[in-house]
Formats: structure tokens, sequence, C-alpha cells
């Protein structure tokens, strides 16, 4: 039955998608992040809904009417050329036939991306997609949650089998980005059951984090409550709540959980900790030796024959900057640092350009959801130090959602890039409406 539902909702979503192309984004984020598929246990498996998701999508593309810009920042050119860094570091790889199954896998993923550059730049199609990105990865945080409590945290919790989030920390992290979402769609909704449903959502997915046992998830929230609290308004309130969840989550968890956050104290101790620090050294060796690193999936004990300080001890690198530093060298490395310096300051620039807007509108979302795209990021850039998702489609999308919002803020004439063979848009199509739509409104 799980295969028969899920193939006929893809299915059935391909000709909607060829209608409106920008459903393809939504259809393509729900099945990356949630992988339903990986629920069945038939045919539904292995099939390639991703793969044909994204043909439909590009062949949508190619036959709509809807008048697109490609937003002109300089983000794009360093984003390109971290694109390009990847294409060129696969080509001289040290295994080059692995280097190539992963670029494949990481392109498609970059496409997409930009491909919601162009699809998405409507705030309401943006709050749809915020929507699938809770709604997927929410699924399991709140599960977990759910079997954290009812397992006295005895148990680790993990992610859909084959992607990005299968393991326990990694789950732990992307669920780290979401809540700060969920806190925004909270925000932004005048529904009480909804606005319960989502507190609740909330904490079952801190709660979630805590039952992953990754120290990297501990070490992104404390960074991530800091960060938080200092950006909050109601600074008592904020750190009150922080307390009260703190407090809960240290008496509840079991033992093993203590014993486990102890070794980031006494890392010295820890086999998995020296093995990461031995691969942070692999890839300092490998830069310095290669310009453009060794390529993707060059973690293997072949190489690190020749540039581990242990070579017997082969670990991936477990972090999201030693693992590009590894892939692609310095000048990958400082590309993507690059990349989320300029989405920071493009948050930075929302959250300005839209201070002082009385009630709530398009104005006031938009302030909000960059903020909490901030939190999302401080949780990724902390969390990440330990953990392999430099390549996870989550970030990127922020990142892309990030520029959007800063294109709404722009004229069109300087703000983008003319992709439509039709007329630009009047002045009064480039107003916002003055008040979000009223499901999002606050009385």
């Amino acid at each position: 039955m799980r295969d028969l539902l899920i193939t006929c909702l893809v299915f059935g979503s391909l000709p909607i998608i060829l209608m409106r192309p920008y459903i393809g984004i939504l259809v393509w984020s729900w099945i990356s992040y949630m992988n339903p598929h990986r629920l069945a246990w038939g045919f539904a498996y292995d099939m390639p809904f991703a793969k044909i998701i994204a043909i439909t999508l590009l062949v949508a593309i190619i036959f709509n009417r809807e008048k697109v810009f490609f937003p002109r920042d300089k983000l794009i050119v360093i984003w390109l050329a971290f694109i390009a860094v990847m294409i060129a570091s696969s080509f001289l790889a040290l295994l080059p036939e692995p280097a190539f199954v992963y670029l494949n896998r990481a392109i498609k993923i970059q496409l997409l991306t930009f491909i919601c550059l162009l699809l998405m730049q409507d705030l309401q199609r943006i709050r749809y997609l915020i929507w699938v990105i809770v709604g997927s990865i929410g699924f399991y945080s709140v599960k977990g949650g759910l079997f954290t409590l009812l397992s006295g945290g005895s148990y680790r919790v993990w992610g859909p089998a084959e992607s990005f989030i299968e393991e326990n920390n990694s789950l732990a992290l992307a669920t780290l980005m979401v809540v700060p979402l969920m806190l925004y769609l909270w925000r932004m909704t005048n529904n009480k059951l909804l606005s319960w449903c989502l507190l609740g959502a909330i904490f079952l997915s801190l709660v979630s984090v805590l039952g992953s046992q990754s120290r990297g998830a501990l070490v992104a929230i404390i960074a991530v409550s800091g960060f938080y609290w200092l950006k909050s308004h109601t600074k008592v309130i904020s750190l009150v709540a922080i307390l009260i969840l703190a407090g809960f989550g240290w008496f509840f968890m079991p033992q093993s959980w203590h014993t486990r956050m102890a070794t980031i104290q006494h890392y010295e101790q820890d086999a998995s900790a020296m093995g990461r620090i031995n691969a942070w050294h692999y890839s300092f060796n490998v830069a310095n030796d290669r310009l453009l690193g060794a390529g993707f999936n060059s973690w293997s004990l072949e190489t690190f024959k020749i540039y581990a300080p242990n070579p017997l001890d082969m670990h991936a690198a477990h972090s999201i900057y030693f693992g590009v530093l590894g892939d692609h060298g310095w000048p990958g490395l400082l590309l993507f640092v690059s990349i989320l310096f300029f989405t920071w300051r493009n948050l930075v620039y929302v959250i300005h350009a839209n201070a002082d807007t009385p009630g709530v509108t398009e104005a006031y979302e938009r302030r909000w959801l960059a903020k909490m795209i901030q939190v999302s990021l401080v949780a990724y850039m902390s969390g990440g130090a330990f953990l392999s998702l430099s390549y996870f489609d989550l970030p990127w999308q922020l990142m892309a959602i990030a520029l959007l919002l800063k294109f709404q803020q722009q004229a069109p004439s300087d703000a983008n890039v003319k992709l439509s063979r039709f007329r630009r848009p009047a002045i009064k199509d480039l107003k916002p409406a003055k008040y979000m739509d009223r499901a999002f409104n606050h009385d």
C-alpha cells in the first residue's frame, strides 16, 4: 500500500508540475528531505522519483510562460565559482570514478537550487517551500521526539535510510536547522490549533535532538540558544524558556547520554574524536599538496596512507569545513565560507530594510523569516563543524531563500537579469500586497 500511495502521489503531481513549474520544487523538496520511498518495502523503495520530478520540472520550465528573473548578486558569482571548482577538482581527483559519482549528486542539488531561485520569487511560494521543509524533516524529528520520551532517551534517533540525514548526528543538525523555521511559521499563523501543533512540534524536535545523542548537536544547541537569546527582544522570557528546556533535557536523559556528552571534554580518550582529528589533518595535508584537493569521495585507506598522520585510522571529515578543504582545497574552502558570509550579509540587509514596519505585513514576515534563517545558519555553521553535511540540500536552499528575500527588496532593473521573452512587469505588478494572506495575519 505504501508503494502504491507514494507512486500515485508522485506521478499524480507530474501534470500539475507541467502546468505550474514551481510545484515541482515543492514535490522535489518533499522527496529529497522526507525520502518517503524509503518508508516503503516494495518496488517504490528504489524508484528514481527525484530524477523523474527533475526531468518533468525541466520540461515545464521550457514551456513556462511565466515571467522569471534571475537575481543579480555577487553571491551568484561566488556560488558559480564554487561549482566550477567542484567540477575541476573531480577531473583532477585522486579517485576519479567515485568522485564523479558524488559530483553527479552534488550538481543535481545545485541545479535544483538555482531553479528554486527562478521559480520561488513570490513570498507565498517561499512560504509553501518552508512548510514542505518543516513537514518533511519534522516528520522524523517529531516521531523521534516521541520515541525518545517513550524510551527514556535510551536509544538513538535515526533518519531515513540512504539519505543525507540517515545518521543520528545528521538528523539532529537538520532538526536544529528546521526548528527556527517552525518558530517562523508559528509566529505567522493565527490559527490556534495550528499554533499549538507547531509548539508541540518544536518541543518534540528539541527532544529528538537530545535523543540523537549527538555531541555536535549539543554544541549547536548551545550556539543556537545563545544567538537566539542575544537577538531576542524579550530576553527574560527567552532566558527562562531556554533554562527550562535545558533543565528538562539534563535531568530527563539517561546516564549513557551524560557519559557520551562528557567525552567532549576528554576527547583524547575517545576513538571517534581522535579519528576525526586524524581526518582533519588529512584534509589539511592534501590541501597543502594539491591546489584543488583530492576531489569527492577521496576518503579511503589508499589516500590516507599518503596524507594522514595515522594511515590506518580512516574516517570521513565529519566537518563541513574540513570536508570541503579535503575535497576542493583552499580555493574551495574560501569560496564555501564566502558563500556563507555573503548569505549572512543578505539576511542582515533584509532585516534592516524591513525594520520598523507596523502590523503583520509582508515586510514584517520577510524580516522574521530572515532572522530565523540566521538562527538556522548558526546551527549549520556550529554543528556542521563536526558533521559532514557540506552538500546537503537544506543549507543551500536556505541560502537561495535569503537571496530571494533580498531580491524582493530591490527594483527589478537593479536586482535581476531578465530571462523572459515577454515584457517587463509594470511597476504596479511589483508592489507587494499591503497585507499577507488572511491565514497568516494577526488581529
